[in-house]
This record gives structure tokens, C-alpha cells and sequence, in this order.
């Protein structure tokens, strides 16, 4: 079989290897694909991976050989999983590959906000603190996390192990999620309204998948209703987020605090209102990209592929 990788070179940049798919066909890798050659390059291979090339209607109907379309990532929103299904393609994905990798980022953000650690570094570089004339000084407020409250806006697996390190500082969680897990709840864990994990959390994080009717959910109407200095966090999907709602409320000291590592746009454009608020951080979607993360996803790939072979395919999405 022939098997083409569409967009490789952000799951593997070279610190990986590809020859465990290699075993699997006569495997070709591109780093990546302008939308001008996917079919092309898709020739008459019969298994296709892409990360976020996208694979249109279109795309799918000019290519007959194509029997199989793995994502290499959790999401599926690049393929036109309708259209796979009416030609009979399985369309597989890699769940649960980055579940530790993004609850550690999701708390190296909430430390950072926190602490600023990479300012205060940059500013002792910079001289500052050997023209100081204390033995110390900060350049914004330090916030310690024991005893506040984190409100998850969502809680699978990424959530929960984020639940865990936040109960490890000390802190309270609170929980939105329409599928309530009555085993998660403690003394330090409990669902409750999306409206009460507003007036209650300190801190709110975003690990929701991301639908129409979460599409814009944190906006001016739901700030409003949260608790006044609250820190935000998104890990999850960037427009979970009405940027410029959230930028006027940082401006507007409403929100004391925003860490992002996801955008509505990506890469962003540079009116992006995020990129110039205040007490913002952006990251460039690399809370899912650890080594290990990486290196359990290509595994996964390369088991999604045997396991179609075999005639059972696994992690269909459609």
C-alpha cells in the first residue's frame, strides 16, 4: 500500500522516526502541502495522514484510491468526514495522546501568570536587579494559589489531570461539564452551573471541545459574570474565546489575567487583540508538542494503520 504524509514536519521535525509507518507501505513524507498540490501528492496512494492540511469534498471525490485518512492529532475538522463516509474511507483519529503533556502546560501557564518567572529572568538579564538598591523587587503583582478556587470548563482526561495538580497547590476545583463523573467529587473537587464556576473560580480553565454552542462562550455577557481579577487559561481551542472581549476586559483590569496557547487564527494576524493586551501571554499551540506526547502519537498512527489492515479499524471518528 501506498501511504502519504500530507504535513509531517510539526509532529515530527526530526527528532523522530518514521520507519515504523515505513513497514506499514511505500511511505512518502512531506513537511508540509499548499492546498494547490494535495492531490498531486495524494496520487493513488490508498492511506493519506494529514495534521491540519485540509481534505475538502472535493479533495476527497478526485482521489478514488484513498481507503483510509488518519489525523495526526485529536481533532477532525480539516476532513470532510460526510463526504469519507459516503465513499466508504475510515477516517481515524489519536485521542488521548497529549493528556499529560497539556494539563503540565496548562499549569506552567497558571505559574506564569502567577509569578511571572520568564519577565523577572529577562529583567535580571537586562541589569535591573544590580542597579536595584533592595535585595529584591517585583515588577507585578505575585499571586499564591493555595486555598483559591479553579473552575474547568470541561473535565475528561485533560481536565482532570489538571484538577490534580491544581488540588496538589492547595486550591479548591470546580467543575462544568454536561457529563457529571460523580466519582470525581471530594472535599476539593464538585460540579456545579456554569454560572456558579463564574462567581466562584479564581482561576478558569478551558478544556471543552470546541462546537457551535461553545463557539465565542467566554465573551463580555460571561466575563460579566465572573469573579472581578479573575485569571483565564485556554489550552483547549482558540475560539472558545471572543478575542476582542477578552482584550478590553484585560485592558479594563475586568480580567487580571489571560495565558493562551491556542488562537481563533493560527498562525495569527497581527491585529489579533490578544498580541497587544495587557497581562496577556500567547504561546504558539505547543502545549500538546513534548516529545513524549509526539512520540505516543506517531505510535498511535502507526497502530491506527495495522489495525485497518487488519480489516478492524480503530478510533473512527466517522
Amino acid at each position: 500500500m501506498k501511504i502519504v504524509v500530507l504535513d509531517g514536519a510539526t509532529l515530527n521535525p526530526g527528532d523522530l522516526s518514521w520507519d515504523d509507518l515505513a513497514r506499514e507501505g511505500q511511505l512518502t513524507v512531506h513537511d508540509r502541502t499548499p492546498p494547490e498540490l494535495v492531490i498531486e501528492r495524494i496520487g493513488d496512494a490508498e492511506i493519506i495522514f494529514t495534521n491540519k492540511t485540509v481534505l475538502s469534498r472535493e479533495i476527497i471525490a478526485a482521489c478514488p484510491s484513498v481507503r483510509f485518512i488518519g489525523l495526526l492529532a485529536t481533532g477532525y475538522n480539516v476532513v470532510d468526514i460526510a463526504a469519507a463516509r459516503e465513499k466508504g474511507i475510515d477516517v481515524c483519529n489519536i485521542p488521548t495522546y497529549g493528556t499529560q503533556s497539556v494539563a503540565q502546560f496548562a499549569a506552567a501557564l497558571l505559574l506564569e501568570l502567577c509569578h511571572r518567572v520568564g519577565r523577572h529572568a529577562d529583567d535580571v538579564r537586562a541589569g535591573n536587579w544590580g542597579k536595584c538598591v533592595d535585595f529584591c523587587y517585583w515588577l507585578n503583582p505575585l499571586t499564591e494559589l493555595d486555598g483559591k478556587t479553579l473552575g474547568l470548563v470541561g473535565c475528561g482526561r485533560i481536565g482532570q489531570a489538571f484538577a490534580r495538580i491544581a488540588q496538589a497547590f492547595g486550591m479548591k476545583v470546580v467543575v462544568y461539564d454536561k457529563m457529571v463523573n460523580k466519582a470525581l467529587e471530594s472535599d476539593t473537587l464538585k460540579y456545579v452551573t456554569l454560572d456558579e464556576l463564574y462567581a466562584a473560580a479564581d482561576v478558569i480553565s478551558l478544556h471543552c471541545p470546541l462546537f457551535p454552542e461553545t463557539q465565542g462562550m467566554i465573551n463580555k455577557e460571561a466575563i460579566a459574570r465572573m469573579k472581578p481579577g479573575v485569571m483565564l487559561i485556554n489550552t483547549s481551542r482558540g475560539p472558545l474565546i471572543n478575542e476582542q472581549d477578552l482584550a478590553d476586559a484585560l485592558a479594563a483590569g475586568r480580567v487580571a489575567g489571560a495565558a493562551v496557547d491556542v488562537l481563533s487564527c493560527e498562525p495569527p494576524k497581527p491585529d489579533n487583540p490578544l498580541l497587544s493586551a495587557p497581562n496577556c501571554l500567547v504561546t504558539p499551540h505547543i502545549a500538546w508538542a513534548t516529545k513524549e506526547a509526539r512520540e505516543r502519537l506517531m505510535g498511535i498512527a502507526v497502530d491506527n494503520v495495522v489495525a485497518f489492515k487488519k480489516g478492524t479499524p480503530q478510533n473512527v471518528v466517522n
